[in-house]
């Protein structure tokens, strides 16, 4: 429930950043403070745990992990300064740099000091995955990691936490042991949840980790200085410095401070952006922003999908569900779309990247093309047969009003009605009155948004494992689950192929559309960074010329 809930969240909730100051005489923002707006107060600061957007991008700035993502998705080196698998690829050896530290402002004066800076270590590394395993943790992370040995075994709890194969040889030697080899735990590894967390320093929080200012210690870009949040009043904030323990001459961090407001509303930080104050903000909808005043960069990282209540007993018949798919003419579809959003007939969307490109570049999803008007036809009698109805009742389709513009959807709906004469109209909702329906179960077809917890096309596809809308059965289940046992990142291409045709094949979700998110940035910035799939925003390489 943790992993559904965070996805949408991930995908209805925004957040809002805007910058003041001024730069060096280097004229590339060195120095520069941006202020930023978060839309809640963050859940947590605990990479094991938090997976909220707002606590993703405060995260992002202040931890850093063993691998990190290069602009065309390949797992690099960051934390780590080597790394050598071995022959049969389920054991990894890494050789930690000795220039990255923890640093904690004991003394609330900002200055590094030898008594508040220390090495981080391949212990660090070690106490944080088995915290992930541990089932008092709860961490929604879990299972992603079970590919550690003796992980499930942790998960179920039938092993201690302490047995799982992650050891620290040195200091600076983690090793870590798999239960089979997975192509995919290295870019696992760039993700939030892998970031290192010192024992004592978790201890000495006594149940507050990651909770408040003086729960969080840093060993990113920045550091946490005074994060203040009182849910009846207002001028909440989080602010941040930039950690000087941790410069690399490789990594160089231009910002000097970030200091974030908390807001309770979007609208409110859409405000700020509307006002000219505010430099970037990420959005589901970016036709307001003029490109020749901002920098748009666009990701299409949500697949939406047709989805049905599994409680309904007509649209459980999986041949009504078939003539449904095989009515959508996704030629006709691409026509009437604009650059929001494209026709998918498949699952992944183009912002998952494998092997340095694109994963639709690597499999079309054209062979997964389902419109056929006579199988439409034949499966909707079949349909009325099996269920001894004449015709069926019309009915609505559930859209949230912050995914796609309505309007082309009328395309589908159109065929529906005129292939099976069947009339389905749209309800749009808002995001919240969309969410609330969806816990309910108070619907009948909704479009649903499916969206990795992590660049990878495992995360996309494990969502119809776990997420119990759409979760398939059978050989589908069975094969999303095998996807991180395969050892070679090259066969993940025909296995990703493969299991969303074995998805597709149930009809539980109909894929509609490559959705767009957005990172809109006024033109005095450059390269701030934009996860979208956790929602996390980045700092550390920002630049601003104003």
């Amino acid at each position: 429930m943790i992993k559904k809930t965070a996805l949408l969240c991930a995908l209805l909730l925004t957040s809002a950043l805007f910058s003041c100051g001024s730069s060096d005489s280097k004229g590339d923002g060195s120095g520069h403070m941006y202020n930023a707006a978060l839309l809640n107060n963050p859940q947590s600061l605990d990479p094991q745990f938090a997976c909220d957007e707002s606590s993703e991008t405060v995260i992002s700035n202040l931890y850093s992990r063993l691998m990190k993502l290069d602009p065309s998705g390949n797992p690099v080196c960051s934390n780590a300064e080597s790394y050598e698998i071995s022959p049969d690829g389920s054991t990894y050896t890494f050789k930690l740099r000795s220039d990255n530290y923890w640093f904690f402002d004991y003394n609330d004066d900002d200055k590094i000091e030898e008594s508040e800076c220390f090495p981080v270590t391949a212990q660090d590394y070690v106490f944080a995955f088995r915290r992930i395993l541990d089932p008092e943790m709860c961490s929604p992370f879990a299972d992603e990691f079970s590919c550690i040995k003796g992980g499930s075994a942790i998960i179920n709890g039938s092993a201690p936490a302490d047995s799982a194969g992650v050891t620290a040889a040195d200091s600076t030697t983690l090793v870590i042991e798999l239960e089979y080899p997975s192509a995919d735990f290295l870019t696992l590894l760039a993700s939030n949840a892998a970031s290192p967390c010192n024992e004592d320093f978790f201890l000495s929080t006594k149940g507050r980790y990651g909770l408040d200012d003086k729960s969080v210690m840093s060993n990113g870009a920045f550091f946490v200085r005074q994060w203040f949040y009182d849910p009846y009043g207002s001028n909440n904030i989080l602010y941040m410095k930039k950690n000087s323990a941790n410069s690399y001459e490789d990594d160089e961090i231009l910002p000097s401070f970030l200091s974030f407001t908390i807001e309770k509303n979007e609208a409110d930080i859409k405000k700020l952006f509307k006002d000219g104050g505010i430099d970037c903000i990420t959005t589901l909808n970016a036709k307001a922003y003029n490109k020749k005043k901002y920098t748009v960069d666009a990701y299409r990282s949500i697949t939406l999908g047709i989805v049905f209540n599994p409680d309904s007993t007509v649209f459980s018949n999986e041949n009504l569900r078939k003539s449904l798919a095989y009515s959508i003419d996704y030629n006709e579809l691409s026509q009437a779309l604009d650059s929001d959003a494209e026709a998918a007939r498949g699952i992944i969307p183009p912002a998952v990247s494998l092997l340095g490109r694109s994963y639709r570049e690597l499999s079309s999803d054209r062979l997964m093309n389902r419109f056929s008007e006579e199988e439409a036809k034949s499966c909707y009698s079949s349909a009325k047969s099996e269920l001894n109805i004449e015709s069926f009742d019309s009915v609505k389709l559930l859209v949230c009003t912050d995914t796609v513009d309505s309007g082309c959807l009328h395309v589908i709906t159109q065929r529906w009605q005129d292939i099976l004469g069947l009339y389905i109209g749209i309800e749009e909702v808002t995001a919240a009155e969309f969410d609330r329906r969806i816990e309910n179960g108070e619907y009948q077809l909704a479009l649903y948004p499916v969206r990795g917890l992590y660049n990878s096309g495992v995360s996309v596809l494990e969502q119809f494992a776990e997420d119990p809308l759409i979760k398939v059965s059978g050989e589908a289940e069975q094969t999303i689950k095998s996807l991180r046992k395969c050892p070679d990142s090259s066969e993940l291409v025909e296995l990703f192929a493969d299991a969303e045709k074995k998805i597709l094949s149930q009809y539980s979700f109909i894929p509609v559309f490559y959705k767009n998110t957005y990172l809109v940035a006024g033109n005095a910035n450059e390269d701030i960074g934009y996860d979208a799939f956790s929602g996390a925003v980045d700092f550390r390489y920002a630049k601003n010329y104003d």
